[in-house]
């Protein structure tokens, strides 16, 4: 008989227990990983137990509790011999840290077990137990028994000898061949191809999870579901694998992963024969971390060349991150997104913050209820306090909950990641990347980074992180048409309603222009039409006073002489924080050949503003008139006509003096406003970065300088942290737990 999760009134059903329990995050998990342990492992309730007290526990931890235990037999649990697995359960939507690792290994080594295994069905890691010493670093393998092998001592040695973990490369090697299969079978493009992967990708996750990670969408699942479907369709009706598709769109209607009119372009023979190759993987329950930096690898290595431009290599991504140090609660865009690769970075920075600040509260709140006096206590009072911290752990883990609407998580997902890109692939593939990486797509449009949409516009965000289109020129000719307006009139009202009348301002920028040139909307349009300029003021404009910016430019725009004004407009508006010029070998397996460097500003604050604009008010005012006399007369002189008229000769003489007259006085303004408006600008030049010119990684000097720069930033203090503290309330019937980010510790009081 097949075990499934029963639930009713907010409850669920403990069948190890034979009781109704609270249905909580961890215990949604816990059941369901038990149906798998039965349908898919073929286990029986009689040789598991659920929350299974464990000896030689340490003091402050509380009390042992493995979650699910799993016994060879029935008579091995009544007899209490040792359990031969041990399994740690985390909500969905945690993240499983190392320290959930160690923790689970010390239960699993205590009882005497030889198999750990941590899950939160999503992801879930399977290590063998060693006896003794705990060591340094665990031993993960590829999988736990069956109860078919459970007693056979062969096959059981055989399985803690495979030690070989499921690593990215191996994904992506795989991500490869059933490109390969497309571009061989169905003569694709390799960019066609990929969108092919794409989509057989997605269908698979949606299965996998439709299922709770308990089936895999293998060839065999496939067959079982094309026999079922063919006998009930109509003559009209779509194959089955294209049926698949739609049903995928549908899933994924609100992400625009996919166009209404879509569908599969490839042979079902093709279709078969990726569906064979990755049935060994379960994308529901691999790691966000192994599936995304696989999804990565596989997009550089489909994209080289022509496409390169869209992807920026991961230690550049890492080291720009890092120098900007987002936190959670500010807002972070990028204007140009390619692959995503500064969004995923930026969403996992923060991420491991809020994980990480769950975890100091927790430790906290272990050390408040399990002090010395704990020992003392009845069985029946250390259940009790077990229970309240149990509580308080579950409601702290509702911040990393995506889908709890007023989380922390969801809050960073769908409220603090924003990215456009011109290109409907990238922008797409973007989020899809980000999917593979956790999530945070829900921000990615596809629209011209230099135009507003939707919750992208000016003055709204503290951080912009871009790596713009180089060399290519906007042209006077591209003018703003009706197809740039944003029709969708749902989510119009939805946007106005986050928004505020910002948002109707924030559109006009295409509304009120249309047929006009993309130039004119920007001064630097005055100075180039380069597209690295214009992405430059962008980003500038997207920013909020005060925020600041990583831009990848080329080192053109730094010392080529006809780009000076673009350097005076950027030192107008911008204090710059750091320059970094790094080995062109960075970018040439992308595909591109010119030299860059990495640019961070940070945005005037309004009070800034003011004081720039007032010493250069001053400035030109003692320059021109320490040379009023001077130019006056020259001006006179040519204005001169009949008798008192220059001669040719006169007037180009004339013209020259008053030419060096006006570049003087510009060159003193500049050097007494620089010297009023006076400040340290670190220069580094590196000539390692990460990165060979064949894509290899090799030393990174970035990260010395980033540890350098870190150091140098919070002793002169080039910022401060925008979000002083997130504050919440966790109440429960004994004790309210206070936290606060960033300014306060957590408190506990009754």
């Amino acid at each position: 008989m097949k075990c499934e999760v029963q639930t009713k009134d907010n409850k669920i059903f403990a069948p190890l227990k034979n009781k109704w329990l609270m249905s909580k995050p961890e215990e949604m998990v816990r059941q369901k990983y038990i149906c798998r342990l039965i349908n898919h492992y073929g286990f029986t309730f009689e040789q598991m137990s659920q929350e299974e007290k464990v000896n030689n526990s340490q003091r402050g931890q509380g009390r042992a509790m493995a979650d699910i235990v799993v016994w060879k037999s029935k008579d091995d649990r009544i007899k209490e011999n040792s359990p031969t697995i041990v399994i740690e359960c985390k909500a969905e939507h945690l993240t499983i840290r190392e320290e959930d690792f160690f923790q689970g290994y010390n239960y699993a080594s205590w009882a005497g077990a030889e198999f750990f295994v941590t899950t939160n069905l999503k992801e879930t890691r399977v290590f063998k137990v060693r006896k003794g010493k705990i060591p340094k670093r665990l031993d993960e393998i590829i999988d736990m028994p069956d109860a078919k092998i459970i007693n056979d001592k062969k096959k059981i040695i055989e399985l803690l000898q495979q030690t070989k973990a499921f690593t990215r490369d191996e994904f992506s090697k795989l991500l490869f061949k059933c490109h390969n299969i497309i571009r061989n079978n169905d003569k694709l493009s390799p960019e066609a191809a990929f969108d092919e992967i794409s989509k057989i990708l997605f269908i698979k996750i949606r299965y996998e999870r439709t299922n709770d990670g308990t089936q895999i969408f293998s060839l065999d699942e496939f067959e079982k579901g094309r026999k079922n479907y063919e006998q009930f369709k109509s003559d009209d009706a779509p194959e089955f694998y294209q049926f698949l598709f739609e049903q995928t769109k549908k899933d994924f209607k609100d992400d625009d992963l996919f166009e209404s009119h879509e569908k599969i372009n490839v042979k079902q023979g093709s279709f078969e024969a990726i569906v064979k190759e990755l049935q060994k993987y379960n994308l529901s329950t691999t790691s966000d971390d192994v599936k995304g930096i696989a999804f990565e690898k596989f997009l550089g290595r489909t994209f080289r060349g022509e496409l390169g431009q869209f992807f920026t290599p991961r230690p550049v991504v890492d080291f720009m991150v890092e120098i900007l140090d987002p936190h959670e609660g500010e807002v972070v865009c990028d204007p140009a997104c390619g692959s995503g690769g500064f969004l995923i970075k930026t969403f996992e920075y923060v991420r491991s913050q809020i994980e990480e600040d769950i975890q100091k509260a927790k430790e906290k709140i272990k050390v408040k209820y399990y002090d010395a006096s704990f020992e003392k206590l009845s069985e029946k009072e250390k259940t009790l306090i077990d229970e309240i911290v149990n509580n308080l752990f579950n409601k702290l883990n509702t911040e990393l909950d995506i889908n709890n609407e007023r989380s922390r998580l969801r809050t960073l997902s769908y409220d603090c990641i924003f990215g456009t890109d011109a290109n409907s692939r990238m922008s797409r593939t973007a989020k899809m990347n980000m999917i593979m990486h956790g999530d945070g797509h829900g921000g990615v449009h596809h629209n011209d980074g230099l135009l507003n949409v939707n919750g992208i516009f000016e003055n709204r965000f503290d951080i912009i992180l871009t790596n713009p289109p180089f060399g290519s020129r906007v042209e006077k000719t591209l003018k703003i048409t009706e197809d740039d307006k944003f029709t969708d009139e749902t989510r119009i009202k939805k946007y106005q309603n986050i928004f505020g009348p910002a948002y109707n301002e924030a559109m006009k920028q295409v509304t009120d222009n249309i047929g006009s040139p993309i130039l004119n909307l920007y001064e630097t349009g005055k100075m180039s039409s380069l597209t690295e300029v214009l992405f430059i003021e962008r980003s500038l404009m997207l920013l909020r006073p005060g925020g600041r910016m990583g831009i990848v430019l080329p080192e053109g725009v730094l010392n080529n002489s006809n780009l000076q004004k673009i350097r005076d407009y950027v030192e107008s508006k911008a204090k710059i924080l750091l320059i970094t010029s790094i080995p062109q070998d960075v970018f040439i397996a992308s595909g591109a050949t010119v030299k860059p460097s990495l640019l961070f500003f940070k945005k005037f604050t309004d009070e800034e503003s003011k004081t720039y604009l007032k010493i250069v008010s001053e400035a030109e005012k003692e320059v021109n008139k320490k040379y009023e006399q001077e130019v006056l007369a020259l001006k006179k002189m040519l204005e001169q006509k009949g008798k008192m008229a220059l001669n040719k000769d006169e007037k180009k003489e004339a013209r020259k003096q008053l030419k060096n007259y006006e570049l003087k006085i510009e060159i003193e303004i500049k050097s007494k406003v620089k010297e009023k408006f006076d400040y340290e600008i670190p220069i580094a030049e590196v000539e390692k970065a990460g990165i060979s010119t064949t894509g290899a990684e090799i030393d990174n000097e970035l990260n010395p300088l980033r540890d350098e720069y870190v150091k140098y930033r919070e002793k002169k203090k080039l910022w401060e942290n925008v979000i002083d503290s997130v504050s919440y309330d966790i109440a429960d019937n004994e004790k309210i737990i206070r936290i606060s980010k960033v300014s306060e510790p957590v408190e506990i009081y009754g």
